[in-house]
């Protein structure tokens, strides 16, 4: 029976993958319906406010839940939101057992859905594949918890671990598989991030280029510029997007370079800023908490890594590694920042290393 339950989850997680990057705020969830060995019924959440994944997968089964078993990734809600409870549904359908991935982590609710069911006589078995469950919604785990987005931070780089041969130049060093895994990455984050130095050296599209362009989305772009120092004319404002672009300033930046960013389409917020007016990156993270951002791809340049990093607001590394050595007059990866010694060193966990085309993906999570 365990194995059974491994297998359908497994599947219920394949459903869940179908909606990253299309649900935020809420989670990707998928689940599947099986009667007899069989499945019956498949759904996922596909976007926030529509059905979620319990519905679709009922829906898609008809008239074959009657005592079927519902596998799904994430607790099921037993709360009115833009949709009604879904544990609701369930006890209509004559669904007899539910399996769940992982609890709900908001804490006004965990618990809710499954206490909701085992009382009206539906077994529940939770903690099914929970890791690989979770791992599918960190950015929601936080923000649930926290109100707080996911940041990840991203970097294509030589060995040696610098991201340009030279100060101030622009290129990529990795090669194009890293540059479609990247693309694939800000398919599925809510926001991409830059520095105002990285803004005007690369002057970078900051969208989403796959090959099926029908499948992509790209998300909102956000430039760190404390002094509105952002061209008008930078590709971010002038290409053909729906995403939005946000620049963030300190309160003392100049109200006519806000004015010429606006007219252009850009939206321009003031947040506070540190003694050296700089937009305090704390202040920054419970303003897109609060805007409903959940995750964020942190592309640099290097003081924004290293800011990002001094205050350990890092959840997840992603860096690509080019198979190359650059020297001293690279661009290291992070500045402003540094260690005493090994012990301060923040620990990683979940650490995986893939290659892709010549270059090496290293992915870890940032444990706090």
């Amino acid at each position: 029976m365990q194995n059974d339950h491994i297998y359908f989850m497994e599947l219920a997680l394949v459903e869940a993958r179908k909606g990253l990057g299309r649900t935020s705020p809420n989670p990707a969830v998928g689940a599947v319906i099986v009667y007899n060995g069989k499945i019956v019924g498949r759904g996922y959440h596909k976007k926030a406010g529509t059905p979620h994944a319990e519905i679709n997968a009922i829906f898609d089964a008809g008239e074959q839940t009657n005592n079927a078993t519902l596998y799904v990734t994430l607790e099921p809600c037993n709360h009115t939101g833009r949709t009604p409870p879904c544990t609701e549904a369930i006890v209509r359908s004559g669904i007899a057992r539910v399996v769940i991935g992982m609890s709900d982590p908001n804490p006004q609710v965990t618990g809710g859905g499954g206490d909701f069911l085992r009382a009206r006589g539906i077994e529940v078995c939770s903690g099914v594949l929970e890791q690989q469950c979770r791992e599918l919604n960190y950015p929601f785990i936080k923000h649930s918890a926290t109100g707080l987005p996911w940041i990840i931070m991203k970097a294509g780089l030589s060995l040696d671990g610098k991201i340009t041969f030279h100060p101030r130049q622009a290129g990529a060093l990795t090669g194009p598989e890293s540059k479609r895994y990247v693309h694939q990455i800000r398919n599925q984050v809510d926001a991409i991030l830059i520095g105002v130095e990285t803004a005007i050296i690369d002057n970078p599209n900051l969208t989403t280029r796959l090959e099926d362009a029908g499948q992509t989305r790209d998300p909102l772009r956000i430039v760190l510029d404390s002094f509105l120092r952002l061209p008008v004319d930078a590709r971010m404002l002038t290409q053909d997007s729906v995403a939005e672009t946000w620049v963030i300033c300190g309160e003392g930046a100049s109200m006519e370079k806000e004015a010429r960013l606006v007219a252009r389409g850009a939206k321009v917020f003031r947040l506070p800023g540190s003694d050296v007016g700089r937009v305090e990156l704390s202040a920054l993270l419970i303003f897109l908490g609060g805007k409903n951002v959940t995750s964020v791809l942190v592309e640099g340049g290097a003081q924004v890594h290293g800011a990002f990093y001094r205050h350990n607001l890092v959840d997840e590394l992603v860096l690509l590694y080019a198979p190359l050595i650059i020297g001293d007059d690279g661009t290291p990866l992070v500045r402003g920042y540094g260690l005493g010694s090994r012990e301060d060193a923040p620990l990683l966990h979940n650490v995986s290393l893939q290659l892709l085309g010549k270059d090496l993906l290293f992915k870890a999570i940032v444990q706090r």
